[in-house]
């Protein structure tokens, strides 16, 4: 069975560094949270525009991100499919006369 998966590109360090970057993503999002008043009269701005809602939590959302795209986008080093981005049909080879 393991053969049969093994074209695909994740290996356990991609994953690893995948949901490390969920969990930075869900810790910005939870440090985000919060700030509303119960009563709609009083307004607490110390609360609502504190620095770890307005700094903290968007960097860590952006560098979340970055280490996904990063997890993803991560080749192994001992990656024995190689992609081909010119296709070897012969049938495609006639349909383009410049290249001869």
């Amino acid at each position: 069975m393991k053969d049969s998966i093994k074209h695909f590109g994740f290996n356990p360090e991609n994953y690893k560094l995948l949901f490390i970057g969920l969990a930075v993503n869900i810790l910005g999002y939870i440090l985000m949270i919060g700030g509303g008043a119960k009563n709609p009269g009083e307004f607490n701005a110390d609360e609502l525009f504190s620095t770890t809602r307005i700094t903290v939590a968007p960097i860590l959302i952006v560098l979340g991100y970055g280490i996904i795209l990063y997890s993803v986008m991560k080749k192994s080093k001992n990656s024995d499919v190689k992609v081909s981005a010119i296709s070897e049909d012969p049938k495609t080879e006639d349909k383009n006369p410049k290249k001869k």
